[in-house]
């Protein structure tokens, strides 16, 4: 590098030298084992398509982790205008490492391109910042894009505590030497129950104290930084995507548990800030990178109809770059291709959202409804209150689990609709479909008993009580089935602002707006849309001490029960904003 660091790096070349190859390069914290001469990775490139048509494959350790030397900075800040060889981030690595590869690896014809999936996905991203001009189509895919806002760290300022705990107890861990293998995480939890777990540690200071035994900057940076400053700012890569000359294949999954937030913001940004550059955006009905593998026919109880894995690597990923690093024909692919999650179908968009998208609002009813006409009543009914105790908070999942896992995206939400601490809000069965197609907005009206709180809110898809059991999984009741179309969580002192924290007002309704991020989903004729409203999801994300204040510094003793009243009246409408395609 610039700086003079060496970055561990694996190059992958044709035995046949009569021909020239494009590069296709993957930067990642996670390691390119297997190391050594005479062990090859399996399978190379994006996916196996790309094995056995002829590239020089890159693999590097990024700076800081394994093999490479450096140090480590997780979502390291990028540097728009450097002054001298010090000033390095991840675009200068890149760009640094594919000009000594033109330089030093014989048999390449000049073009690079990049993919990665989470982490790699972000790394590629900023490989798009001040891009290297042989560098001529980039696929981030789940890029990690913002820790605070919405990706595996944070949403909407609430802390992702049951993935973040284990992830960060080995991500996070400062090394003391340079070496093939990973530092090992925290293991030490006694039980196979993560509720458990993480309601007797209490508090984050605990859990801090837990992973006390290794150094952990980058757990000690998030307890730091509680609020939307300085330290996260720099670390999004979202302001800085202009004029970006790649071609550019965005990728995401409906059903990601870590990283939706990224492809959504990623595909916005570039849209929005550099209009001239030729971006396709796909957003699947996936968990976290399984487009890279596996059929992608249904997920738990699920189905798609289709194997829409198999599709996006034939059709869309693998003629992407054949095109732009191998000249090979113009697949055409539209600038979105997005499948619909309950019409079953992919359709193809000359942008995203789509043009014949229009906002829609779906208003919260008295008597437990919900309708597409604003509430009539100013009557005693407006309202419905419910009680939230830290202390006994509503679990994420109806399985016991110590890791977070991805089945909860599609698990039937039944068990929570249960719970006398959610509130249930449904429709008539659907006399017509209804297809939403782009962001999602909630708009909740409240007042509380306590200075914070936070919000969860549920876009549900009831099927009919008389839908057959899945044919391979006949155990499962699909009649009445509750699909999580979309869920997220606000942490209310933020509604605001995410800089600068406000106590909620006991005294009054507060108006509390937030980002459910986009869906593409056809609640079909018979079928119900449900919302649900609960203020804890655990250990998914952390408990709110219901209090205005540092949670991050918050006692055990500093978690109260508080009353919420969501209100649903002319002058106080809760509702969700929708996009949607008539």
């Amino acid at each position: 590098m610039r700086d003079g660091v060496h970055l561990f790096t694996a190059v992958y070349t044709p035995k046949d030298t009569t021909k020239t190859y494009p590069i296709l390069f993957m930067r990642t914290p996670y390691s390119i084992a297997p190391y050594g001469e005479d062990h090859n990775k399996v399978p190379l490139g994006p996916n196996r398509l790309f094995m056995h048509e002829g590239f020089i494959f890159v693999y590097q350790d990024i700076r800081g982790k394994y093999l490479s030397e450096g140090d480590f900075v997780a979502v390291r800040p990028f540097i728009p205008n450097k002054q001298n060889a010090t000033d390095v981030d991840e675009s200068s690595d890149t760009y640094d490492t594919i000009d000594w590869l033109l330089k030093n690896i014989k048999g390449h014809n000049g073009r690079v391109g990049m993919w990665g999936i989470s982490a790699p996905g972000g790394y590629a991203t900023a490989a798009l910042l001040d891009a290297h001009p042989n560098l001529v189509a980039v696929s981030p895919q789940a890029p990690v894009t913002d820790w605070f806002m919405g990706d595996d760290r944070h949403h909407n300022g609430a802390f992702m505590l049951m993935g973040s705990f284990s992830f960060v107890s080995s991500y996070g861990r400062e090394r003391d030497s340079i070496s093939s293998i990973g530092l090992a995480g925290y293991g030490g939890y006694g039980t196979p129950d993560g509720y458990d777990f993480y309601l007797k540690h209490q508090t984050l200071k605990n859990l801090t104290q837990l992973l006390s035994v290794h150094k952990n900057p980058l757990w000690d940076d998030l307890m730091r930084h509680g609020t939307y400053d300085a330290f996260w700012k720099a670390r999004t890569p979202l302001p800085h995507l202009t004029d970006v000359k790649p071609a550019i294949l965005t990728v995401g999954g409906w059903f990601d548990q870590e990283d939706p937030y990224g492809p959504l913001k990623t595909q916005a940004a570039i849209a929005r800030q550099s209009p001239a550059t030729k971006q396709t955006f796909v957003m699947g009905p996936w968990y976290h990178g399984t487009w890279a593998r596996g059929k992608g026919d249904r997920l738990e109880n699920i189905s798609f109809g289709s194997a829409t894995g198999d599709f996006y690597r034939e059709n869309i990923e693998f003629p992407f770059f054949m095109h732009h690093l191998k000249g090979k024909p113009d697949p055409h692919l539209p600038a979105a291709y997005i499948f619909d999650t309950g019409a079953l179908r992919w359709d193809a968009y000359n942008q995203w959202p789509p043009k014949q998208a229009a906002p829609r609002t779906l208003y919260l009813q008295p008597e437990g409804k919900v309708a597409f006409t604003p509430p009539a009543s100013d009557d005693k009914n407006g309202s419905a209150a419910y009680y939230s105790d830290p202390n006994h908070p509503v679990p994420y999942t109806a399985e016991t689990r110590l890791m977070r896992g991805w089945e909860y995206m599609v698990e039937d939400q039944r068990f929570a609709a249960r719970r006398p601490d959610v509130l249930v809000f449904a429709s008539e069965p659907l006399e017509e479909p209804v297809q939403v197609a782009g962001q999602l907005q909630a708009n909740l009206f409240v007042k509380t008993s306590g200075t914070d709180a936070d919000f969860i809110v549920k876009l549900i898809d009831v099927f009919p009580e008389d839908t057959p059991n899945h044919p391979e999984n006949p155990d499962a009741v699909m009649g009445g089935y509750q699909l999580m179309v979309r869920g997220e969580v606000m942490r209310a002192k933020f509604r605001n602002s995410f800089e600068h924290p406000e106590p909620l007002d006991t005294t009054t309704v507060n108006r509390v707006s937030f980002d459910m991020q986009d869906a593409a989903h056809t609640f079909k004729k018979g079928h119900r849309i449900m919302v649900q409203i609960q203020s804890t999801w655990f250990p998914l994300v952390d408990r709110n001490p219901q209090q205005f204040m540092d949670i991050y510094q918050a006692d055990a003793a500093d978690f109260k029960p508080a009353w919420h009243r969501v209100f649903f009246t002319p002058e106080y409408p809760s509702n969700i904003n929708l996009m949607v395609i008539e």
